[in-house]
């Protein structure tokens, strides 16, 4: 899951020579370059990472493309994803972000970058709300790119699979440890290993601040 922007394979000779500023290499097939052309309008417009066109976080990423849709439930096989909730296009608000799921009742997919440059996240069967118990299903998992990729499913042994409050958003549970737990700004979290998923904190640091969190559902 890397950009290039410096270099590319020239297609005769295999040399390396400098691509123009607004030619972006997201990631090589064999020998050619999957690239993105982007408009100095957009370069200016980007100041992170995570937007709804080019991220290390979004479904243009070659790494969550193979390594997380392998694990995705079968129905969600074969539907295009579209980025419902972004900190860089919407702010840093968890009311926000239940908001933009309001209207929505597909699975979703939880993608945080934390201030270490770690990847990790959840695949949720129900979208983000308050509730007042949990809900989810057996479907939702704990993932990592910490630093190898690693997928936590459920273990059987409670159903604390999501709960979502005005001000924290709690995956996995059970011995007052969350598995993913974040605060109502989305700037705080925190995950801990936890009885439903059994997993592995899934940053290098148990309590981390958020740089960047996507939130993917399928279009059906």
């Amino acid at each position: 899951m890397w950009h290039c922007r410096a270099k590319s394979l020239t297609e005769k000779s295999g040399a390396m020579k400098l691509l123009p500023d607004n030619i972006r290499v997201l990631y090589f097939a064999s020998l050619e370059p999957y690239v993105q052309i982007i408009t100095v309008k957009d370069s200016k417009r980007r100041q992170s990472l995570c937007s709804s066109e080019d991220s290390l976080l979004t479904f243009d990423s070659f790494l969550l493309n193979q390594q997380l849709a392998a694990h995705m439930p079968a129905r969600t096989k074969g539907y295009p994803w579209q980025l419902v909730y972004s900190t860089a296009v919407h702010g840093t608000s968890l009311k926000t972000l239940y908001r933009n799921m309001a209207a929505f009742d597909n699975p979703v997919l939880l993608v945080i970058k934390d201030m270490h440059n770690k990847v990790f996240g959840a695949f949720s069967s129900d979208p983000f709300r308050v509730s007042d118990c949990c809900y989810g299903t057996g479907e939702t998992f704990l993932y990592s790119f910490s630093p190898d990729f690693k997928v936590y499913r459920w273990s059987g042994e409670n159903y604390y699979f999501v709960r979502g409050h005005l001000g924290s958003l709690q995956i996995g549970g059970g011995g007052g440890c969350f598995g993913l737990w974040l605060d109502g700004d989305l700037y705080h979290g925190s995950s801990y290993s936890c009885p439903t998923f059994h997993n592995a904190p899934l940053s290098t640091h148990q309590d981390f601040l958020v740089q960047d969190l996507e939130v993917w559902t399928i279009q059906n």
